[in-house]
Formats: structure tokens, sequence, C-alpha cells
């Protein structure tokens, strides 16, 4: 049963979780988020529904509740992630290893020695320095966070697919899973938070088109939750495998090269894998098998499975706070998890 109370609806299964319901309400005031929600997944079945606030900071704005889409931002890039590993089932990419130049021409020159796997892993040593790409680091030996790799992925699902990536996975995987509160949106609808784009300095970007070519993904807390899910399960949802495992075993295991320094981040198919290094998104306490997402607008969707378990955590973050510490946050709160599904009753 989820509660309704002013400004809130909560479920929390004999209040278990209202620690970590508490530390997100914190947190939500700290970053000036006027929306949040907490989701938990144990076993296939929710322990853990809360959302508080409402879609924007005016009192006539709606309240946050389970159809509520939030802007997930770089979340998106796993579900890209998944697309490439459908195309690696298919036989239509066939190996990870190969230059993306041998299936985009045009960066024949300009990526030359850069493969699929650097894209995906954020060790392609590529940027786009005013609308030319140029190289930071030799592909392989370094790791940096850029949306350059991203939008040749893209490219990659669009040219080998013939779709869009949000036809393709519309397509091959929202409808299959029943994800239909999930999608690349660019009108407005009351379930999306959609204050964002009000403010042409906004960083989420553009949201003109619906071909998921943007940072214009719209997610609810519920379906983040089963996106995760699918992943845990390799695939299967009540029961029933819709797609193979070894589409999801590839994305959630270890793919950085083995040249890139052992301090820099480790990543699968773009999912952060549990790793001590300083720039680790994943708590210390958490399981070396656990592995996470996260966008800048402060949604994150973190796999535990040796919890069998996914936590997600949902905000509307405008704007930069001084003095937030994001990693410190984001680590605090996956530890908060596990430490509270450790203790879950049977």
């Amino acid at each position: 049963m989820i509660e309704r109370g002013q400004g809130r609806l909560t479920t929390a299964v004999n209040g278990h979780f209202k620690k970590l319901n508490e530390y997100a309400e914190q947190m939500q005031g700290v970053i000036g988020a006027t929306a949040a929600a907490v989701y938990i997944l144990k076993e296939g079945a929710v322990v853990n529904e809360w959302y508080s606030g409402r879609h924007a900071a005016v009192e006539a704005s709606k309240l946050v509740y389970e159809h509520t889409q939030f802007n997930v931002a770089s979340i998106r890039k796993t579900y890209l992630a998944l697309a490439v590993s459908l195309l690696v089932e298919s036989g239509s990419i066939s190996g990870i290893d190969h230059e993306i130049g041998s299936y985009l021409p045009e960066y024949r020159e300009v990526a030359r020695g850069v493969t699929i796997r650097h894209l995906l892993t954020h060790t392609h040593g590529l940027i786009d320095d005013g609308g030319s790409i140029r190289r930071e680091f030799a592909s392989g030996e370094g790791w940096a966070y850029r949306n350059t790799g991203i939008a040749m992925l893209i490219q990659l699902v669009n040219h080998l697919s013939g779709q869009t990536l949000s036809e393709f996975m519309r397509e091959n995987v929202f409808e299959r899973y029943q994800l239909s509160e999930t999608g690349w949106r660019n009108a407005y609808d009351e379930s999306l938070i959609y204050n964002y784009y009000a403010d042409h300095e906004s960083w989420v970007g553009p949201n003109n088109s619906a071909a998921g070519d943007q940072g214009n993904l719209f997610v609810s807390a519920r379906d983040l939750a089963r996106w995760g899910y699918i992943h845990l399960a390799k695939g299967q949802l009540k029961g029933v495998r819709c797609l193979p495992p070894s589409v999801f075993e590839r994305v959630t295991t270890l793919q950085t090269p083995d040249q890139v320094p052992a301090e820099q981040p480790r990543n699968g198919y773009i999912w952060w894998l549990q790793s001590s290094t300083p720039l680790n998104q994943l708590g210390e306490r958490l399981p070396s098998d656990s592995y996470q997402v996260l966008g800048i607008t402060g949604c994150s969707c973190l796999v535990i499975p040796r919890c069998n378990a996914v936590v997600v955590r949902m905000y509307n973050q405008l704007s930069s706070v001084v003095g937030y510490d994001y990693l410190n946050d984001i680590r605090h709160f996956g530890n908060l998890a596990y430490d509270l599904l450790s203790t879950y009753p049977r």
C-alpha cells in the first residue's frame, strides 16, 4: 500500500528502509531538488517505495507519485550499451575490439586505433574540441568521461540497425520487458518532470529529438528499478527469459583494457563496476560484484547481486551546489542501502 501525505507518497516494509529514505530526503534539501524517490527491488519484490516533493518549486505543481518520470541524464547510456550488446549478439558487430572506423568510415582517420571497447569503457582518448575531434591520450591507456564516444556509439546503432536508438530499444527491449514508463520524450506530458527545459542554461541539454540521440530519456523510479533487475536476472522477467543471458553478462562484466592504469575506474559496457579507485562511484562496503550507473540530475541505479537487489534513487537536481560532495553522497547512499539490505528479514 502506498500512503499519501503532504508532498509525499511512501511505502516502507516494516519501516526497515526508513533511514535510507530519510537520508535521501535530507540530501534532496541539500541539492535543492524539488522531487525525489527511492525504490528497492529484492528478489523481484518491491520492498521500499518512497516519493517526495513536487515536479517543480511552485505549490500548484504536481506531487511526485508512482507514475512520475524523471530525466535520468547519463543513465541513458546504459540503454545504448544494451543496444550495442544486442548487435554483438546478432553478429552485426563481430567483435568489440574492432576499430569504430571499420564500421563508420568517416572516423577511420581521426579515430585510428580506437575500438568499440574503448568507446564503451571511456578509454578512447578522444575529445570534441569546438566541433573537431582530437586526442587527449592514446586509446586504451587512460580514462576520461567524454560524450564523444557516446555519440559515435549512437551512430553505430543507427548505421547497423537502420533504426534510431529510441526505435531499436522500444522494439527490442522496452516492449518485451513492459517498460511503458521509459522513453526519449520531446513533448510535455503531466507525468514528466519537465521543468528543466524552461531554463535555457539547463545542463540536461536540448530535447527537440525523440530519436535517442539527446539526454532526454525519462523513466519512472519503478521502471528504472526493473531496468536494473533485468540485468541482475540476466534477461528474465517473471520466470520468462526474453533475451539471452549473454546480452546482459557482457554488459556488466569487466571490459576495461588491461593497460589502463590501476587507479582509473573500471567499466563494463558503460556501467561502473566496483573497484578501489579514487573516482569510484560505489561505496567501499558494497560487494565486489556490484555495479551502478548515475546521471547528473542525481538519479542512480545500483545493482547488488549478492543481495539479489536493485536500489534506485531519483532526483531532479537542476544545478550544482557549492560545498556539495557528490562522491561522498553517492557512496554513502550505496553503503547505507547495502547495510539495510544485509539485515533485511527474509
